[in-house]
């Protein structure tokens, strides 16, 4: 099954507690009152994993952090769609549907735009002097996230078949590995 599953009841009360121990507290996730400014690209995910109260509701939040010129690179989100809120700054954005066609926007202060489920995409900070931050909101407490240059270049991946699969050659499939190692 790739989305959430339906429950039975109002919420899932997680095997460490027992109902009437369950407070408003539990609904409550405070994680994101430490967001500070960043140099790199950043995501605060707020996903079951995070706040244990979202199982079984089908949902799963982030705040992005884009400072000037930066990216979240090409990535897909294999349980959900995504329906990011621009909050501040501007972004281009874009994802490609199973025929390869690109569809791109640029997004400025309070846009919203959609990726579809599963399909490769991306948002880019193009600004050289100024910060955004987006909001996204997913159908699914586990929406699963595969970013593409990790996936192909920070794996064990055999370096002919990336070289082939490119049509390049493995020294510059190495350069591409090199430059993603942790």
């Amino acid at each position: 099954m790739a989305g959430d599953p339906d429950i039975l009841t109002d919420f899932i009360v997680p095997p460490n507690l027992s109902l009437p121990n369950i407070t408003g507290s539990f609904f409550t996730y405070t994680g994101l009152r430490s967001l500070a400014g960043t140099t790199t690209f950043k995501a605060t995910k707020v996903g079951l994993v995070e706040f244990p109260a979202l199982n079984g509701q089908s949902v799963g939040y982030a705040v992005l952090q884009y400072p000037p010129k930066t990216t979240n690179p090409p990535h897909v989100h294999p349980r959900s769609a995504e329906l990011l809120f621009l909050f501040d700054g501007c972004l281009e954005v874009g994802f490609v549907d199973t025929t390869n066609k690109l569809y791109t926007q640029t997004l400025q202060a309070g846009d919203i735009f959609v990726f579809p489920k599963g399909l490769v995409h991306f948002q880019y900070n193009a600004d050289p002097q100024n910060s955004a931050i987006a909001v996204s909101a997913f159908g699914s407490a586990n929406a699963g996230t595969s970013s593409l240059p990790k996936a192909l270049f920070a794996t064990d991946i055999d370096d002919d078949v990336l070289a082939i699969s490119f049509k390049t050659d493995v020294a510059t499939i190495q350069k591409l590995k090199a430059g993603l190692a942790s």
